[in-house]
């Protein structure tokens, strides 16, 4: 790879500023000073900007236990997002694998790879996840039989494809759906006429969250998990 393209790829600078960079000696490759863009870089060598190593990301997969209070976004005006809970180089190569809203906690997978997150989110996949719901009203069997047969959500022309809701509290449910409309969960308890005071995604696929992990805490995925996809 090009010298000039190495320091764009692990800095997000543009080839102008590495170019800059290069013709201020602040670059080194192997503890020797190049200025030439075109140079290039060996597989494995060390690259230094200004005393910081440099490192290109790899294929990435990652799991977070999403907090509350964050988006999903690389960058957002108002609320804090999951990229700065990363400890990675070049957070910003990533993305999610679908998006929580602001007020879901819970399984949130980023990568840089396009193709495994499309297996996972591409609507004819039919991706199961689980949802973990505390509602402001009690549940009934009615409402197990209404997400079973679909829900007519507001603004919607289909009805929502079968769900299964699973009762283990009073005012408390796991939702398993395989699709991902907008706020699609607390919709479809909106259309029963409950609503949801708190939400947690506990699996995607067969890919549980793992309990281990604290509220904004990451880990990367394992051989087996990739490959869950």
């Amino acid at each position: 790879m090009r010298l000039d393209r190495f320091l764009s790829e692990t800095t997000g600078m543009s080839r102008k500023e590495a170019t800059k960079a290069l013709h201020r000696e602040e670059v080194t490759v192997d503890g020797v000073v190049h200025k030439k863009g075109a140079f290039q870089v060996p597989a494995g060598a060390k690259v230094i900007l200004n005393h910081m190593p440099l490192e290109l990301l790899g294929p990435t997969y990652l799991m977070m236990n999403k907090p509350l209070g964050c988006v999903c976004a690389n960058d957002d005006p108002v609320h804090r997002t999951v990229f700065t809970y990363l400890d990675t180089p070049n957070p910003d190569k990533l993305h999610t694998v679908g998006r929580l809203d602001v007020d879901t906690s819970g399984l949130l997978l980023i990568t840089n790879d396009g193709q495994w997150s499309h297996r996972i989110t591409a609507p004819k996949q039919q991706c199961p996840k689980v949802y973990h719901a505390w509602l402001a009203d009690p549940l009934t069997e009615a409402d197990v039989t209404a997400f079973a047969e679909g829900l007519q959500l507001r603004g919607e022309k289909t009805l929502t494809a079968p769900a299964v809701l699973e009762l283990i509290g009073e005012r408390e449910a796991l939702v398993h759906i395989h699709e991902g409309r907008y706020h699609q969960v607390r919709r479809m308890f909106a259309a029963v006429g409950n609503k949801v005071e708190q939400l947690h995604r506990e699996q995607v696929g067969a890919l549980k969250l793992d309990a281990d992990l604290a509220p904004g805490e990451t880990r990367a995925l394992t051989a087996a998990e990739i490959a869950l996809f």
